[in-house]
């Protein structure tokens, strides 16, 4: 009985974690769409799955001269993410939140900056989801 048990919650969780992934690939290919034509992708796509109040992380760089394009996308519907650039003391450079929680914003860097991007879910729109960060630098 205890095997049987593990079988099934083996293959729910599996079942889950390809329904998440499935979601999440979708999610960044729409998102990827913001940085296609104009910017190059760095080749990073930044994802993970939220909840209620959750918030990430993830870490990059900046470097002095290049206009970077940061996407930022969950759910099927648009806005419902989020994001906000920080530098290494938590000053906040940027907040898409006071831009109508925009899907990307451009950036350009005047010196070379260590930033910090957080991204929560909207809890007026998205109650959990995939949240997905793409970074692309101007042509």
């Amino acid at each position: 009985m205890n095997q049987l048990k593990r079988i099934i919650l083996f293959s729910i969780v599996m079942l889950f974690g390809s329904v998440a992934q499935s979601q999440c690939d979708s999610i960044a290919d729409r998102c990827q769409k913001h940085i296609q034509e104009n910017y190059i992708s760095d080749g990073q796509t930044y994802r993970v799955l939220l909840s209620g109040d959750e918030a990430t992380e993830f870490q990059t760089t900046l470097y002095k001269g290049n206009t970077y394009r940061v996407a930022a996308c969950s759910g099927k519907d648009e806005n419902n993410l989020i994001f906000r650039l920080v530098d290494e003391e938590r000053n906040v450079l940027f907040s898409n939140s006071d831009f109508g929680t925009a899907e990307y914003w451009d950036f350009f860097a005047e010196s070379t900056i260590s930033v910090i991007i957080e991204a929560q879910l909207d809890k007026k729109k998205a109650d959990s989801g995939c949240a997905v960060i793409v970074i692309g630098f101007r042509k």
